[in-house]
């Protein structure tokens, strides 16, 4: 136990503060024993009543003691009228004993809101503490405002991201303190059936809301009736009359004043109408390849929201829908949205690593400026529809997303944002601290981030916290300088390389060693046995890292199917142990994990390509180079300059490939050969347009392979085991080979991403000379794991 006198008003940031120096402190415990009173109206809300549970929990498990909660009436008068004991006064009795606090916040919290102004103020005055808010939730916000000041944090939902000090005497300085946020939506859901074990209470203490407008996918139920053969993606949008019968089929709500979704379906739309046509060609939506169709849909919710308006002008109804898709792009038009419409932006597809002022990431400026876009034409009624974790299909490895918010949020203040709605699966083992640096910042944008994460390690790791520290800040650097602008696991080596991980097996070990004196102790405190649980939470962690990574490696850089499926078998048993700690580490339980695109399909696929090499459905006959000769291409002339069977002149490469890093092979000359490696797509080996853009386009690999009579013998077939985009294959300056059935958003294919080729009868004993050609429209281009050549048994698998 320590000893710890907290003035309160030294500690965080304030938009209004007095303090008055040389004030005595108010002693609220002391050696397990307080007098001190919370009281609330006899006719408090339940969230008064919750706050004041909060306040009375914490102050118990920081010192033992728990303070009294008064709600009667009688009890609540005499208690008022005592000067001898701590008073803690809540809410809107508060605000009744202190009138002068409601000026307070009227002067802190958001003007003209459009949904809610949530402010809160704390202030002592003799033996009182009040501890008030704007609206009934801020109550509860000014309470946790304490606790923190008190030195607790709430890093993750449930007693395990509990951090709460341990303290033989609690005093309190004299405080006035106001703050209002200026964002009224603050807060996250949990999608794919994740867990929501601890999520009412780890929002609350980290101020976050449960303020939305629906906007989810509900659109397709009013135009169904006018989709033909039921296609609810193929409408026609701009045209009065789709207005007119939605604006039918929500008259009524909207009539009663409540909020009401129409959101897009989640899909791509098409229509056949002229009105759209001509709205679809005014720009084209280089991220889902299609016509943009922001245009036409901000028609048809403008012409619903007017339709609406004339009839019931007093209404005041919201109008929630997504920016998503092929949508996702800000009108061409200068349109402002009418005024019941609320917008969530949803940028799915757009680089979710990096922050908007980061220089290495094009896409992330391009959203930079969509917002800022959107913020005009939605007139302070914009919702950002915040992605966390940002790998959609991942793997149960850190995906930390610190890095772009800190940056981000900046922004959204300053376009006037109305609030940010996070989806996130609620898996901690991923998204770690992410939701309680969004939560701090969603309510106040000048939190200092690097502070936080500095306090974080000593309270949640203990005397474990410098090598901790150094792990986790070893991955959110990881994170933040890489180069990398994509989505998906397919990213994992270029950002968990085999340095990386060793470091953190290291400084994991470090920590180990201090948890084994800790565990070596007679007696452990509630704190000290809250350490250990989270040591053991990071070597699972760990080994789930360990083993996913290893086992990529066995199977895209050696081809080492036997061995990658140990490590994946292993990878899997990790998590199995991780998941049993806590349902809120993973989600994989709850969805189900069926097909390639997840890690048990992953390993099964590579069950598959082990069974082409060992005998079952094929023999390996040879595993083709690591390292091609690489020609960019983005003019398409490879074809007329036979980069298919040309000399290949290395020479610059050899002198001057090692001067550039991974942040400057975008500056490689044109039209000069270099070399890529066949086990890591293109990007995130530098290759990348003069403007950091990801290389799109055409491109070339080649390689030369010696093979014997008896290699070119059988049913021979050339496995490319992961390869993105449309394909061409060359053997000996002969194309054998076309993969046009390869879809250009990447994500819309098989995830084993293969490309099977008969070779038979094409190759001959000797040099052979291997070119492919690519065709990358989108993100991800090139190999990414290393091809091999194999004698089927069959001429089909």
């Amino acid at each position: 136990m320590h000893f710890l006198t907290v003035l309160l008003t030294a500690l965080l940031p304030v938009a209004i503060i007095a303090c008055a120096h040389g004030a005595e402190e108010m002693v609220i415990v002391q050696n397990g024993k307080t007098e001190a009173r919370i009281l609330v109206a006899p006719d408090a809300s339940e969230m008064e009543n919750i706050a004041a549970r909060d306040l009375a929990t914490y102050i118990y498990k920081m010192t033992g003691a728990k303070p009294k909660i008064v709600r009667d009436e009688q009890e609540v008068k005499n208690s008022l009228n005592r000067k001898d004991i701590p008073l803690f006064v809540i809410g809107k009795l508060a605000l009744s004993e202190k009138p002068a606090l409601q000026e307070a916040l009227n002067r802190v919290k958001k003007k003209n809101p459009v949904l809610r102004a949530d402010a809160i103020v704390l202030r002592t005055e003799g033996n009182r503490i009040y501890l008030a808010g704007s609206n009934e939730d801020s109550h509860a916000f000014a309470v946790a405002e304490l606790l923190r000041r008190w030195g607790c944090r709430f890093y993750m939902p449930t007693e395990f991201g509990e951090c709460v000090p341990e303290y033989d005497r609690l005093t309190l300085g004299q405080i006035d303190y106001a703050y209002g946020s200026p964002f009224e939506i603050r807060h996250y859901w949990v999608s794919w059936l994740g867990d929501t074990t601890g999520r009412d209470e780890f929002m609350r203490l980290n101020m976050m809301n449960h303020e939305t407008v629906p906007s989810g996918h509900a659109l397709g139920q009013y135009t169904k009736d006018l989709a033909p053969d039921g296609d609810i993606f193929k409408i026609p949008i701009s045209e009065r009359r789709t207005a007119e019968h939605v604006a039918a089929k929500i008259e009524a709500d909207f009539a009663a004043g409540k909020r009401i979704s129409l959101g897009m379906e989640d899909g791509i739309y098409t229509s056949d109408s002229p009105k759209d046509k001509e709205l679809m060609s005014l720009q084209w939506d280089k991220y889902f390849l299609t016509p943009s169709l922001t245009d036409a849909f901000m028609e048809l919710y403008n012409t619903v929201a007017d339709i609406l308006m004339q009839e019931y002008p007093n209404s005041n109804a919201k109008i929630g829908f997504l920016a998503y898709s092929n949508m996702t792009l800000p009108p061409v038009r200068d349109i402002v949205a009418k005024e019941p419409l609320v917008a969530y932006l949803a940028p799915i597809d757009i680089d979710p690593i990096h922050g908007m002022d980061n220089p290495e990431s094009p896409p992330r400026q391009e959203y930079r400026d969509m917002m800022y876009r959107w913020a005009k034409v939605m007139q302070g009624r914009l919702v950002i529809y915040d992605y966390d974790q940002g790998m959609l299909v991942w793997r149960d490895i850190p995906n930390p997303s610190i890095a772009s918010i800190r940056q981000d949020i900046h922004h959204y203040r300053r376009a006037g944002i109305l609030g940010i709605s996070t989806e996130s699966r609620s898996a901690f083992a991923t998204i770690f601290i992410n939701l309680y640096i969004r939560a701090r910042l969603m309510w106040n944008p000048d939190e200092d981030v690097d502070r936080l994460l500095e306090e974080f390690y000593p309270a949640f790791y203990g005397p474990m916290a410098k090598p901790m520290s150094e792990y986790w800040g070893a991955i959110f650097r990881a994170w933040e300088q890489s180069i990398v602008t994509e989505h998906e696991h397919f990213i994992a080596p270029a950002i968990y390389t085999k340095d990386l991980v060793r470091l953190l097996g290291k400084k994991l070990a470090e920590a180990e060693r201090i948890a084994r004196t800790l565990e070596r102790k007679p007696s452990l405190t509630r704190n000290e046995r809250l350490y250990l649980e989270r040591m053991r939470f990071t070597r699972l962690s760990y080994e789930v890292l360990r083993n996913y990574m290893a086992m990529v490696e066995e199977a895209a850089t050696k081809g080492n199917y036997a061995a990658a499926v140990r490590y994946g078998e292993a990878g899997l048993n990790a998590r199995e142990q991780l998941t049993s700690m806590s349902g809120i580490f993973t989600t994989y339980k709850r969805i189900g994990e069926n097909g390639y695109a997840w890690w048990p399909g992953e390993v099964q696929h590579y069950r598959e390509l082990h069974a082409l090499t060992d005998g079952t459905k094929g023999t390996l006959v040879k595993k083709l180079p690591l390292e091609w000769a690489f020609m960019r291409d983005p003019q398409n002339v490879g074809v007329e300059r036979r980069y298919y069977d040309c000399p290949i002149d290395l020479t610059y490469w050899r002198e001057k490939g090692k001067q550039y890093t991974l942040k400057t092979r975008k500056d490689y000359p044109p039209d000069t050969w270099e070399t890529a490696r066949a086990d890591l797509y293109l990007q995130a080996q530098g290759i990348r347009h003069p403007d950091r853009q990801s290389y799109t386009g055409y491109g070339w690999y080649r390689t030369e392979i010696n093979l014997s009579q008896q290699e070119t013998e059988g049913n021979i077939h050339l496995m490319f085991p992961g390869l993105f985009n449309e394909c061409w294959l060359y053997v000996n300056g002969e194309l054998v080979a076309h993969r046009s059935d390869y879809k250009p958003l990447w994500w819309l294919n098989d995830y084993r991403f293969e490309w099977d080729v008969d070779l038979t009868g094409k190759l001959k004993p000797g040099k052979n000379t291997i070119a492919l050609r690519i065709h990358n429209p989108h993100h991800y281009g090139g190999m990414f794991r290393r091809p091999f050549l194999y004698r089927a048994k069959t001429a089909d698998r």
